[in-house]
């Protein structure tokens, strides 16, 4: 119970501070990017089954990857909204890499 909370805290509650707090003349149209970041979680249907509780998805599914969450990185050097874009993925992989440590 208290993991998914925090999941969907994380998803949802935390954008809105960051939103709030780093952007606040363009909170709104910055939370609802960092929304769409979630999007990247398409790439959950591409697995057999394409949902699993146990499973981490961090290194498993293809934008979930190491090497993807470099490319979100570099994104925080370019100019808005892709910056933007990149810290809503990094925020989304922290997120799913918290879900692997309270499951394991």
């Amino acid at each position: 119970m208290s993991q998914t909370v925090i999941h969907y805290f994380l998803h949802f509650g935390m954008p809105l501070i960051i939103a709030y707090m780093f952007f606040r003349s363009d909170y709104k149209r910055v939370y609802l990017i960092l929304l769409a970041t979630m999007l990247v979680d398409l790439d959950h249907l591409l697995a057999t089954p394409i949902f699993s509780p146990n499973r981490c998805s961090i290194n498993f599914h293809p934008l979930h990857t190491y090497y993807a969450m470099a490319v979100y990185a570099g994104m925080l050097f370019l100019p808005k909204p892709y910056k933007v874009i990149g810290l809503g993925l990094l925020l989304h992989m922290l997120t799913d890499l918290n879900d692997c440590i309270m499951t394991a």
